[in-house]
Parts: C-alpha cells; sequence; structure tokens
C-alpha cells in the first residue's frame, strides 16, 4: 500500500492551550500525516470543533453517539482501528486519570482503550496539578503500560506563573510522532 498517509488520531482535551491543536494539526499534515480529531465536550469550550473540521479537512469527533458520523464504524473502534498513532495533545489530568485507570466513558477514551496503535500523551496542566501525587503515580502508569508522555515543558502558565505544566513545544511533539512511527 505505497503512498498511504498514516494515519494520526489527535485527541484534544479541556485545556486552555488546545488552541495549539490547530497548529499541531497543521505541522502534522505537513509531515505528510493525516489527522482525525476527537474532542472531549471540555475541548469544546476552548476550541471550536468547526476550526479544525476546516484545518484537519474532516469531521472532528467528540459525541460517541452522533449517528452523523458515516467514516467510522458505529460500534466507535473505527477510529481505534484505523490509527497508526494516537496523539493526545493537551491532556489534562482528568484525562490522565481516567486512561490510568482504564476509565472509558466518552469517545477519546475508548478510542484509546480501543487502539492497539502507539499511544502519545502531551500534558498541558497548572504546574500544581501536574505535580500532584495522584498525577504523578497515574503517569508513571501509563508509562509502565507503554504509553508515551511528550513534556510538559516549564515557562509560563496560563494563571501566570511559571512552571512546569506547559504543553511541550509543537515542534517536540511532531518530532516525537515521527519517531514512535
Amino acid at each position: 500500500m505505497a503512498g498511504r498517509k498514516k494515519q494520526i488520531v489527535l485527541g484534544i482535551t479541556g485545556s486552555i492551550a488546545a488552541y495549539k491543536s490547530v497548529q499541531i494539526v497543521r505541522c502534522l499534515q505537513e509531515q505528510n500525516f493525516d489527522v482525525a480529531v476527537v474532542m472531549t465536550a471540555a475541548a469544546t469550550r476552548f476550541i471550536a470543533p468547526l476550526t479544525l473540521a476546516r484545518i484537519s479537512r474532516h469531521q472532528v469527533y467528540v459525541d460517541m453517539f452522533d449517528t452523523r458520523h458515516k467514516e467510522w464504524d458505529k460500534d466507535h473502534v473505527g477510529l481505534a482501528e484505523s490509527a497508526d498513532a494516537v496523539l493526545v495533545a493537551p491532556a489534562t489530568a482528568d484525562f490522565i486519570g481516567k486512561a490510568a485507570c482504564g476509565i472509558a466513558d466518552d469517545l477519546l477514551t475508548c478510542t484509546v482503550m480501543a487502539t492497539k496503535a502507539p499511544i502519545l500523551i502531551a500534558p498541558a496542566m497548572n504546574e500544581n496539578m501536574y505535580q500532584n501525587p495522584f498525577v504523578q503515580e497515574n503517569i508513571r502508569r501509563l508509562k509502565k503500560a507503554g504509553f508515551t508522555f511528550i513534556g510538559p515543558a516549564k515557562g509560563r502558565l496560563a494563571c501566570g506563573t511559571v512552571g512546569e505544566g506547559r504543553l511541550a513545544e509543537i515542534d517536540a511533539i511532531v518530532k516525537q510522532v515521527k519517531n514512535v512511527l
């Protein structure tokens, strides 16, 4: 199957850093990846699905029970099966906790639980949240399960403080996706 673009499922969670997902999609496309976007309901509070649909040139998936999705299996594992890699960027503490505990209560967590593709996580949150012992334990569990973490970086955070928790640089995220594939 020469010429087939690798399929990246980009999961976007409810972080202020969600606006950076537009640039992530563009950079992945520049590297000849096809990008399908899955957003949590909270992510849609930070960036509109329409924006990402225009950039990705695909319908954006938000609701697991939305019957308008014709491009993937109705049993909600079609995205997971089609993925060459799943990238969650930005990933909140909430998403990391759900993934670490095997909770699949929305389309993104179901996709992560159902895929056999490599899973990459780029956290973005307040430094205190990132350093929380429960979050750190969840990250260790996911790493032990084979998840790849990218960042976070240190820098100015949305809350105005400087610390660890900032979404990794987009170039570093894209480079890690390429390395995994």
